[in-house]
């Protein structure tokens, strides 16, 4: 991918997405990676990183970038599975110590 940085003499643009001097943006990869995980789809995506970074991405490449986990998925899907799993359910009721003292100090104050 080609970079065109226009000339700043006084050197004050900072890019948002690519940053200066930096020739990888896996970071972008990750960031995708990350919302195809959590359920959005490539459209939504590429309006997200539109909104967000000012970033055009076409559908084809949010779907070059999430195939690259295909073989990742399918191997854990296909990933043999342990007999027994522990399961611990933990319940606990929080109760604030000075509204308790308070009604106790408002009933024993009534008597």
């Amino acid at each position: 991918m080609e970079i065109d940085v226009p000339q700043d003499r006084k050197s004050t643009f900072e890019p948002k997405v690519v940053k200066k001097r930096q020739k990888d943006i896996s970071e972008i990869d990750q960031k995708i990676i990350s919302m195809y995980a959590k359920g959005m789809t490539t459209r939504q995506i590429s309006d997200t990183l539109m909104d967000i970074y000012g970033l055009e991405v076409s559908e084809g490449f949010i779907s070059d970038v999430t195939d690259k986990l295909l073989s990742q998925i399918e191997e854990w899907q296909k990933r043999p599975l342990n007999d027994i799993y522990p399961v611990i359910f933990i319940d606990a009721i929080h109760y604030s110590v000075r509204d308790n003292i308070r009604r106790l100090q408002n009933r024993m104050g009534n008597y």
